[in-house]
């Protein structure tokens, strides 16, 4: 009789280890959810991983829309599992996230990024060659601009200057707003948010072709860098303290700082990295040179190609760049099929 619990416990033990495989293997079979970024590098560099997760690795990916701040709060809960271009540390929902042990930034993704204020080089230097004359030839500092509001001149209001910020939802529009404050600006310069990172692009890219003078908030890497000759203003070196009032659109008192130094990563949720060793081994290697990046984002934004397409066009032409993340078999498969 006593060997009856046993083989009925034995036969529990064994139904309740297939459950749990079966959970596993279902979780698995789920399509992993990577931020679907608005920015032309974040799409880019969303599109490479999304190739090589599904056709070195066989796992199916999607692709989820919201604002940075949001898709950094998804990931948190595990809603996203991957955002592919990470300003890590930029905002405080990640901060308090990353201190929870709920995110977890990967790798050292492009080297040299770098974010600001600019202007065309013309504004400061002229251009002979289209016959411009400088507008600004003694601005070098973000201070230097409370005399050049003028040039700068707001169509909609023509006593203020414009600044273009980024679109309402970035973490990159709050620090910018602060900014504005912080170097007392803010009664000279009128705020002006795109409505997505497209429109900032195009009333860039539409001043340079008319050689109108822009002020604006840019990053690098971006195909713009590569397409036009920009100059960033100068601004206080970066200070912890003064960063911490930037990012918080509440503080009445903000400190002019330069921008936390940039570090790209790959951005994951805790049930990623426990339950994905072998892409977070990948995630911690990518390493996408900004020259080759900044040309593959202008090719893309030139031709008016998709992302999709773009990343399929990278992997083709830099084999050297990918292969030295993955290993040799994985890499055999994405290559078998580009």
């Amino acid at each position: 009789m006593k060997r009856i619990p046993t083989l009925l416990a034995g036969l529990l033990l064994a139904a309740g280890l297939a459950s749990t495989d079966s959970a596993a293997s279902a979780e698995r079979n789920a399509p992993i959810h990577f931020g679907a970024i608005g920015w032309e590098s974040g799409a880019l560099t969303t599109e490479i991983l999304r190739l090589i997760v599904e056709r070195g690795y066989g796992y199916p990916t999607d692709t989820l829309p919201g604002s940075t701040v949001s898709m950094e709060v998804a990931l948190a809960r595990n809603d996203l599992q991957v955002i592919a271009e990470e300003w890590a540390g930029r905002s405080p929902a990640w901060i308090k996230a990353e201190q929870a042990g709920q995110v977890f930034a990967l790798g050292d993704t492009v080297k040299h990024a770098e974010e600001g204020w600019w202007v065309p080089a013309y504004v400061i230097q002229g251009d002979p060659s289209r016959n411009l004359k400088p507008l600004a030839p003694d601005l070098h500092s973000v201070d230097d601009l409370k005399r050049y509001p003028k040039v700068f001149r707001d169509p909609e209001i023509p006593d203020k200057g414009r600044f273009l910020n980024s679109p309402s939802g970035w973490t990159s529009e709050t620090v910018n707003s602060q900014k504005l404050k912080a170097y007392g600006l803010d009664a000279l310069y009128n705020n002006f948010r795109s409505g997505s990172g497209a429109a900032l692009d195009a009333e860039i890219s539409s001043s340079i072709r008319r050689g109108q003078p822009v002020l604006f908030y840019y990053w690098n890497p971006t195909p713009l860098m590569g397409r036009y000759k920009l100059i960033r203003l100068q601004e206080p070196p970066f200070n912890e303290k003064a960063w911490a009032t930037l990012t918080d659109a509440s503080n009445p008192n903000p400190q002019g700082s330069q921008s936390l130094p940039a570090k790209l990563s790959i951005g994951v949720s805790k049930a990623f990295k426990e339950g994905y060793p072998d892409l977070v081994a990948v995630f911690e290697k990518v390493d996408l040179p900004i020259d080759r990046l900044n040309s593959a984002l202008a090719e893309m934004s030139e031709k008016r190609i998709s992302p999709n397409q773009a990343a399929l066009a990278f992997l083709r032409d830099n084999r050297d760049v990918w292969k030295a993340w993955l290993p040799a078999q994985v890499a055999a498969k994405v290559e078998g099929s580009l």
